[in-house]
């Protein structure tokens, strides 16, 4: 089953003869945005969103090799989004972009459940200009980290500094470095995670190494320091996937400390909520005017201070 083209606005899908009699809407949650429940999806299936070979089918439709399905993604309908007086740590901004760093425990945009207190409302209150390419529920929004992530995030201003970025990050030439505390000592001092990363059949909403349904996804890593059991990495992304630094991490078998999702369920982990991953670097060439930009954020007090005391074990 591939994914044969994805817009932004309409996923096409061709079926293959391993997924053969598989229900449309459970099939098609590997491929829809990661907000989109399987009832939603069913929705959009029974509102004629989604055609098998140009037909409107039902969401039970059993699929057969050739298939093509085509999904059209609605715009997403949301209440009015309230710029909000939430203070806000600026590294750089200017009339075209903004960089701020992010705070654990923020979530950057509305969604279920967090309609407000977001990066989302903080930067409408403080701008008032951001880009509309991405919609009403993420405006100036081009590229997102996990909410206990804290660090570097950079937000568009109109639609030139939009785009601008977006290529870049869709060409991989955006630097982003995190720094992250890992379970146990790596043997080797670098090296690069090459593993694609999908929706894990057995939850549609955590993401696992696999190859159904997946996307590239590479992951490059020095080791800064090593404690008893723990490591000090630097990773850098060449791809942007959904929790892909934790999903690789897992996978190599050196889990984050502190994650409530992919981490240890026992064990020495950080004293308060949230991974200990930090978006310490962010680099890019300015959309307008070429210069290449560069930021760097300190690691935040609290993950600063857990260092601190695996140093002393």
């Amino acid at each position: 089953m591939i994914a044969s083209a994805d817009d932004g606005d309409t996923i096409v899908v061709s079926v293959e003869e391993e997924h053969m009699n598989e229900r449309i809407d459970k099939m098609l949650t590997e491929y829809v945005p990661d907000d989109v429940s399987r009832s939603q999806l069913q929705d959009w299936i029974r509102d004629g969103l989604v055609t098998v070979n140009g037909s409107a089918v039902k969401p039970n439709y059993k699929l057969s090799a050739g298939d093509e399905i085509v999904v059209r993604i609605p715009e997403p309908e949301v209440a009015e989004i309230v710029p909000e007086p939430i203070p806000l740590d600026i590294v750089y901004e200017d009339s075209d972009l903004i960089v701020v760093n992010k705070p654990r425990g923020m979530v950057v945009h509305p969604a279920a459940g967090h309609p407000g207190g977001t990066l989302v409302n903080a930067l409408m209150y403080h701008c008032r200009d951001l880009s509309g390419i991405n919609g009403q529920l993420r405006p100036g929004i081009v590229h997102r980290i996990d909410k206990d992530t804290s660090g570097l995030l950079m937000a568009a201003k109109n639609d030139l500094a939009h785009a601008g970025l977006a290529e870049q990050l869709k060409e991989h030439t955006v630097t982003r470095k995190y720094i992250a505390v890992v379970h146990g000592e790596l043997a080797h001092d670098q090296g690069t995670i090459d593993a694609p990363i999908g929706r894990d059949p057995n939850d549609r909403k955590l993401f696992t190494v696999t190859d159904r349904g997946a996307k590239h996804a590479v992951t490059h890593f020095v080791v800064l320091e090593r404690f008893a059991d723990y490591s000090l990495l630097e990773l850098m992304l060449e791809t942007g996937r959904t929790h892909q630094i934790r999903v690789h991490m897992k996978y190599i078998g050196h889990p984050l400390a502190g994650d409530p999702v992919y981490g240890r369920a026992k064990g020495r982990t950080m004293r308060v909520g949230g991974q200990a991953l930090h978006a310490a670097v962010l680099g890019f060439t300015h959309p307008r005017s070429g210069e290449r930009l560069t930021f760097e954020a300190p690691i935040p007090g609290e993950m600063q201070e857990f260092i601190e005391e695996l140093r002393l074990l």
